[in-house]
Parts: structure tokens; C-alpha cells; sequence
């Protein structure tokens, strides 16, 4: 499909300088990252690390859903993780509007209603992120060797800002 001829290519590129093959799949650093999925965030290079050290999960804010707290446990048992980042941004989109303002807008750009549809806006970013970096502590299946820290990103900077 011609709509995906430019990533094919540039993927086709990638691949005729890829020597990244051979991995294990564990996180050699140890660390899991739960994150926003805006493009700003680079959740390797911000921590200094590499291809390989760390499991990344994104989402719309970088919040732990059931979803997130499914790859964590994974991550822990299977993969190696053993330490724990939950890491919203700043000027994050999803702490700039409200769910009905979202449904709004959404519905006004696709013209069928979206008064059903939830997406997870975030209120108040440092008691969301509290509240999360409890969920992955509290949870069962996730030991409190475990070690769960909630930082900001400051996507101006680049810099992080451990709020729990």
C-alpha cells in the first residue's frame, strides 16, 4: 500500500545498518518505564540508557492502567525489571483538557458522538502519578523488593523531578 511506502523504505534503510539482533529480552538495566506516548519523550536516552536495558509501556498520560500493571508484573517475574519508573510530562494533553471537552472535540472532528468513549484525563498529575506509583507498590503479584519511583519529565529541560 503506497500509504506506507516512505516508513517501509526508511525501514528498509534501518535495516541494512541494524546490529541491535540477538537480544534476550530481559531488561539488562533492571528498569521498567511506564510513560506518555508522546513523541517528545525519548525513555532510554533520558535515563542514559541502551537498546536492551529497560522495558518501556506507553500510554496517554503515562498512567498505570490494568494494562501497565499486566507488563509490570510480566516484566518483574520473567524479564528482569527490578526497578520501576512511572513517568508523566509536562504540557502533557491529557492534563490540558477535560473528558467532555475531549468527547467534544472528538465528536465535532469525526461528527459521531463520542460521549461513550473515556480517555483518562488527567486532573491533578502529581496526586494521579501518587496514586499510581501505589498501585504498582500495593500490587500483589509485583514484590516490595521491587523498588517504584514517580518522577516528572520536563519535556523543555529534559530533565526529571522524583515526586514519589
Amino acid at each position: 500500500m503506497a500509504d506506507f511506502d516512505d516508513l517501509i523504505s526508511a525501514n528498509r534503510a534501518f535495516a541494512d545498518e541494524f546490529t541491535l539482533g540477538g537480544f534476550d529480552g530481559k531488561a539488562h538495566a533492571g528498569v521498567a518505564i511506564v510513560t506518555c506516548m508522546d513523541s517528545r519523550i525519548d525513555p532510554l536516552a533520558m535515563l542514559g540508557l541502551k537498546h536492551g536495558d529497560a522495558k518501556i509501556f506507553r500510554n496517554p498520560g503515562g498512567r498505570v492502567t490494568p494494562q501497565a500493571l499486566e507488563a509490570l508484573v510480566l516484566g518483574v517475574h520473567l524479564l528482569g525489571v527490578e526497578r520501576v519508573l512511572v513517568v508523566p510530562h509536562t504540557r502533557c494533553a491529557m492534563t490540558a483538557n477535560t473528558e467532555t471537552e475531549l468527547r467534544e472535540k472528538i465528536g465535532a472532528a469525526t461528527g459521531t458522538d463520542a460521549s461513550w468513549q473515556s480517555f483518562g484525563v488527567i486532573d491533578d498529575q502529581v496526586a494521579r502519578l501518587r496514586e499510581d506509583v501505589r498501585k504498582v507498590r500495593s500490587h500483589p503479584l509485583i514484590p516490595d523488593t521491587v523498588k517504584v519511583g514517580g518522577f516528572v519529565y520536563d519535556v523543555d529541560s529534559g530533565l526529571l523531578e522524583q515526586v514519589d
